[in-house]
């Protein structure tokens, strides 16, 4: 084996390396911001829910669930609930997930029109 092609592949191990060992890094580093983030959301929901129950966390994930399958042909792999817009009344509020679908990440949101949960937007998660 020639001497160039073992340099090229020894800088090629150590670039992959050194990028796993980052990306752990920068993820146990954002862990505690995401688990903050994961509680408020919580919060909002239960204060939602409180007073209107369109904020049922089974009818809402079921909604969630039902319109990415519709949009992508298939239901998403996890679902996790990362933003609650409660507003007054009910056809301006939002509920915004995080869908995992065969190794990518997209941004489901949800509004509210008539009492329904709707599509508003589904996105690539580039976050």
């Amino acid at each position: 084996m020639p001497t160039w092609l073992i340099i090229v592949l020894v800088v090629l191990l150590v670039l992959a390396v050194g990028g796993t060992i980052a990306r752990r890094a920068q993820l146990a580093r954002s862990r505690s911001a995401f688990d903050v983030s994961l509680e408020r959301v919580n919060r909002d929901l239960a204060t939602a829910a409180a007073s209107d129950r369109g904020w049922d966390r089974s009818t809402l994930e079921a909604a969630a669930r039902r319109i990415f399958a519709q949009e992508r042909g298939t239901e998403p792999d996890t679902l996790t609930l990362v933003e609650v817009l409660d507003r007054p009344g009910t056809d301006d509020d939002r509920a915004v997930f995080r869908a995992e679908h065969s190794g990518a990440a997209h941004v489901l949101t949800l509004g509210r029109r008539d009492g329904q949960w709707v599509h508003e937007s589904l996105a690539l998660d580039r976050g």
